[in-house]
């Protein structure tokens, strides 16, 4: 009889039992946690914090379950290089999703950031997930890593994928959550894909970002907002380095997309509480991202009726920031 398996904070000993019985888990953890489990059909990246029911928690010893749908038709567990990025979407099944976690400030999550969007397959074959990372205080010291459970390996620089087939009458719908709004100000356009930027241009004349933040005092908790075809999407601030006139960010900005400076978000936890209550049911997976856990102070407190992990970057068919994610399983017709 297969162990019961839900998505919530669990004990290693009953992930491993799930794991035993064969179950196929997207899983969440400490690198020691995730280390102790056998081998079976399940993925899994790092982290300490997680969104519980009882709200926002750390733990070095317990491990954040999200089972795949009970409708799925099967689930395959692989992990991916650098170079290897086109292939997730290759791989994924024709109907159904994706579940991917990559490991922070590595040459694959930089590839997947920059490559995902222009990969074939791309929107029409959805990928749903996160960016492992490690405790903030540890952050320069210990590496995020990602498991590949069927193989039994620990990856540094591998990203690992579980692709879930569904059933004809059910479709992946992946929607994200963010607080945050364009301000209104300032148009900010960029030269060149990456995650580093200096030079720019500011409401069509050429500047140095790092320069018009430091002479406004911009605050860099909140994000650059961009339009991406109408999606409101956030590239949060990693590092602004004054002498070298450059910053640094936890995802790309692109060529062709304007961003705004964000407006400030006073109360993180009413904010996820008003955007989460507008009448959707439980999600079948979701995530939030380490950036609003902090700035937010949300340990403790909840995010609306969502749980899941507290991640380094979040996976909506491409990488965000400073984002909620939702995975919803939806009735065809």
């Amino acid at each position: 009889m297969s162990a019961t398996v839900y998505a919530a904070l669990q004990s290693i000993s009953e992930v491993g039992a799930a794991i035993a019985s064969g179950q196929s888990l997207f899983l969440a953890g400490s690198r020691q946690a995730l280390s102790c489990l056998p081998k079976g059909n399940w993925i899994g990246g790092t982290t300490s914090y997680f969104m519980t029911e009882e709200g926002g928690q750390v733990s070095e010893d317990r491990i954040f379950v999200s089972p795949i749908p009970e409708c799925a038709l099967g689930a395959k567990a692989a992990d991916y290089g650098p170079a290897e990025i086109a292939r997730i979407y290759r791989d994924a099944p024709e109907h159904g999703f994706t579940f991917l976690v990559v490991p922070a400030s590595t040459e694959v999550h930089k590839n997947f950031a920059e490559q995902a969007p222009a990969c074939g397959g791309f929107l029409f074959r959805p990928v749903v997930g996160w960016v492992a990372g490690v405790r903030v205080d540890r952050i320069g010291q210990d590496a995020p890593a990602v498991f590949n459970g069927r193989s039994g390996a620990v990856l540094e620089n591998r990203c690992a994928a579980l692709h879930v087939a569904l059933p004809a009458n059910k479709v992946a719908d992946i929607d994200i959550v963010n607080i945050f709004e364009s301000g209104g100000g300032a148009v900010v356009r960029f030269e060149e894909a990456g995650f580093t930027a200096g030079r720019c241009w500011i409401d069509g004349e050429p500047a140095n970002l790092a320069d018009h933040i430091v002479s406004r005092g911009i605050p860099t908790e909140s994000p650059l907002v961009g339009d991406y075809n109408g999606t409101a999407i956030n590239v949060s601030f990693q590092k602004l380095d004054a002498p070298a006139r450059t910053v640094e960010f936890y995802a790309p900005v692109f060529p062709g997309v304007d961003y705004r400076f964000a407006k400030p978000v006073e109360n993180y936890e009413r904010a996820f509480a008003l955007q989460t209550a507008a009448g959707n049911s439980d999600p079948d997976f979701a995530c939030n991202c380490i950036l609003n856990f902090l700035y937010g102070c949300l340990e403790g407190k909840n995010t609306g009726n969502i749980v899941g992990p507290i991640t380094f970057g979040e996976i909506a068919h491409q990488l965000l920031n400073q984002t909620l994610v939702r995975l919803y399983l939806r009735d065809i017709g």
